[in-house]
C-alpha cells in the first residue's frame, strides 16, 4: 500500500525552526516528508564551484543530521526540474498536501504556479505561505492601494503597520516526519565541487554602532547577514526580534529589502529594463575592454578596484563600495548597469534578485527611488572620506604601492562631463517623444 505523507517543500528556508510552511506541514494528519530539489534550470546557469550552491549543501547536511538525531527522519535530496520531481513523486507516494514558503522572483512564481496547477489537477491539496518577508508586496499600499515607488514613505507605512503586529516565533513542537533514511547524495553527484570562498555566519554583535561605522569599509561593522537572508538559514522574524527598535539605521536596512521585493513584485519590467522607462534610451558606451577592467579592479580607481577585488576574493563587497563601483561602472565608463548588475549576480554571496536589481537601477540613475543622475560619486573623494588612511585598499589591492599599479582608465571630470550630456540627451528624447 503507497504511504500517505505531506511534503514541504524547502527553498528559501533552509532552516528547522521558525519556518512557517514547515509548522503548517506539521499540522496536518499524514507524516511530513522533507524535500530539497536542486533545480537544474537554476544550477545550468552558475559555475561548477559556485560557493552558494555549496553553502546550501552544507546547510542541507545540517538540516539532515538534526533531522536523524532528534526525529530519526531524513531529507530527499532530489536533482532536476522541479515540476518532473514533484510529478515522479505523486507516483510514489500517497501525497494529501504539499507546502512551501512563497518565492517572489518572476521565474520561481512561474515555477511554482505550474507545480500548483498539477496538484490542483490531482486533488492534491497545496499551500504556499509568507515566511521569506514580514510584509507582502499588497500588504503595504498606499491609500488607494497603488504600490510606494519612494522608499521614506514606504519605510513609514512600514513601521505603522510593523508596530501593530505581533512577531510570533514558531518552534517545532511534534514529531510529525516521516520515518525514513533517505541516502544524502555527494556534492560531485549534483554536478558541483567545494568552493574556495564560505559564507561567514552572521554576528549582530558587529553592528552596535552600525549608524556611525557602516560607511567606512575598514571597520568591521558587517553583519554578513545578507546570505542567510537570502537563503533562510535565519528566519526575519528572529531577526527583527532580536534588535532593540533604537536600531533603526539597521532596521532601515531590512526595509530596503522588502520595499525593492514588492517593486519586483509589482513591477516586474524592472528585471530586464529600466524602472524610468525614458532612461532606457541612453546610449550606453559598452566598451568590453573597459568593462573587463573594471571586473579585475584593474581601473586605476583604487577604492573601486579594492571593491572588485574584494568581491571576486571573498563574494562579498562593503555596501559603500557597492555603491561607488556601480556608479563608476555606469556613469565614469558608461557601461549598462545590466551588464554591472549580471556581475554582481554571478559573485555576490548574498545575490537577491530584488535588492541587486533595485540597487544597480539606484546607482546608475534609472529607477525608483534613484539617485538623480546627475549626482555622480568622485571615487577619489569617496576614498579620501571614508578610507581616509587607506587600510581598505591597502588590504585588497596588494600592488597599490608598485609601479605595476593600473593607470586610471578615464579621467573623472572627462567623464563626469560626458555622463551628463548622455543621460541629458536621453531624458530630452523621452520628453520629445511623449
Amino acid at each position: 500500500m503507497t504511504q500517505r505523507i505531506t511534503i514541504h517543500w524547502f527553498r528559501r528556508d533552509l532552516r528547522l525552526n521558525d519556518n512557517t510552511a514547515l509548522s503548517a506541514a506539521l499540522k496536518g494528519k499524514s507524516p511530513v516528508l522533507p524535500l530539497f530539489i536542486f533545480d537544474t534550470n537554476i544550477l545550468d546557469e552558475l559555475d561548477r564551484d559556485d560557493a552558494r550552491v555549496h553553502f546550501i549543501y552544507k546547510q542541507l547536511q545540517h538540516i539532515n543530521l538534526i533531522l536523524k538525531q532528534k526525529y530519526k527522519s531524513s531529507i530527499l535530496i532530489k536533482l532536476g526540474n522541479p515540476l518532473s520531481v514533484i510529478q515522479q513523486l505523486s507516483s510514489e507516494y500517497d501525497i494529501e498536501a504539499v507546502h512551501f514558503n512563497r518565492d517572489y522572483e518572476p521565474y520561481a512564481i512561474k515555477r511554482d504556479q505550474l507545480l500548483i496547477d498539477f496538484l490542483k489537477e490531482k486533488g492534491i491539496k497545496v499551500e504556499s505561505h509568507k515566511d521569506h518577508v514580514l510584509f507582502e508586496a499588497h500588504e503595504v499600499l498606499k491609500k488607494d492601494d497603488s504600490p510606494y515607488t519612494v522608499y521614506t514613505p514606504y519605510k513609514k507605512q512600514w513601521i505603522k503597520h510593523f508596530e501593530d503586529k505581533t512577531i510570533r516565533i514558531k518552534k517545532i513542537e511534534t514529531n510529525r516526519f516521516i520515518q525514513n533514511n533517505f541516502d544524502f547524495p555527494s556534492l560531485n553527484f549534483i554536478g558541483f565541487k567545494e568552493s574556495n570562498i564560505n559564507v561567514p555566519d552572521y554576528n549582530l554583535s558587529s553592528i552596535k554602532n552600525y549608524a556611525e561605522e557602516r560607511d567606512f569599509p575598514y571597520l568591521n561593522s558587517t553583519s554578513f547577514l545578507g546570505p542567510h537572508l537570502r537563503f533562510g538559514t535565519v528566519s526575519i522574524r528572529q531577526i527583527i526580534q532580536s534588535l532593540k527598535l533604537e536600531d533603526s539605521t539597521f532596521l532601515s536596512e531590512l526595509i530596503w529589502r522588502e520595499f525593492f521585493i514588492q517593486i519586483l513584485v509589482h513591477f516586474p519590467h524592472v528585471v530586464t529594463k529600466s524602472f524610468k522607462k525614458q532612461y532606457d534610451r541612453i546610449k550606453w558606451r559598452n566598451n568590453k575592454e573597459e568593462f573587463e577592467k573594471w571586473c579585475y579592479g584593474q581601473t586605476g580607481y583604487p577604492l573601486v578596484d579594492a571593491g572588485m577585488r574584494q568581491l571576486n576574493k571573498t563574494g562579498f563587497m562593503h555596501n559603500r563600495v557597492r555603491m561607488v563601483c556601480a556608479s563608476f561602472l555606469c556613469k565614469h565608463l558608461l557601461i549598462d548597469w545590466r551588464w554591472g548588475e549580471a556581475y554582481f549576480a554571478s559573485k555576490l554571496l548574498d545575490f537577491e534578485l530584488a535588492s541587486n536589481n533595485g540597487n544597480w537601477q539606484w546607482s546608475a540613475g534609472t529607477g525608483c527611488d534613484a539617485a538623480p543622475y546627475f549626482r555622480i560619486f568622485n571615487p577619489t573623494e569617496q576614498q579620501r572620506k571614508f578610507d581616509p588612511h587607506l587600510m581598505y585598499i591597502r588590504q585588497w589591492v596588494d600592488d597599490f604601492d608598485t609601479l605595476n599599479y593600473a593607470r586610471p582608465i578615464v579621467e573623472h571630470s572627462m567623464a563626469r562631463k560626458r555622463a551628463l550630456e548622455t543621460y541629458q540627451e536621453a531624458v530630452k528624447s523621452g520628453i520629445a517623444e511623449s
